[in-house]
């Protein structure tokens, strides 16, 4: 080997040297980013999971108010024959009394 060869193979090295210190330092930077913003959605994602809970529950109180009200209404309707064409206007025929159906879960 010449002195010039092995100066060229020198170089070659240094510069394969520096492009895997620099890949190297690209995988950490995209890695990093990668954590945060897989972190940052999971974050997010349980902290809208907590709030769906929360709305579930008051819908599900919600639906189960209606329903009653509804079924006053219907009670009412019973008793009172001039509120009957008020009922079936908006769709609520007579209910058995005292019959309130709670919504599936």
């Amino acid at each position: 080997m010449t002195p010039e060869n092995n100066n060229q193979d020198q170089s070659e090295l240094a510069a394969l040297k520096n492009q895997v210190f620099t890949l190297l330092l690209a995988l950490i930077v995209v890695s990093g980013t990668l954590t945060v913003f897989l972190y940052r959605q999971s974050s997010l994602a349980s902290k809208d999971l907590a709030q769906a809970t929360q709305v579930n529950t008051v819908v599900t109180h919600n639906a189960v108010v209606l329903q009653e009200f509804v079924s006053k209404l219907v009670a009412y309707g019973e008793k009172h024959p001039e509120f009957q064409p008020l009922l079936k206007k908006y769709g609520l025929p007579p209910q058995k009394a005292g019959v309130i159906t709670k919504p599936a879960k």
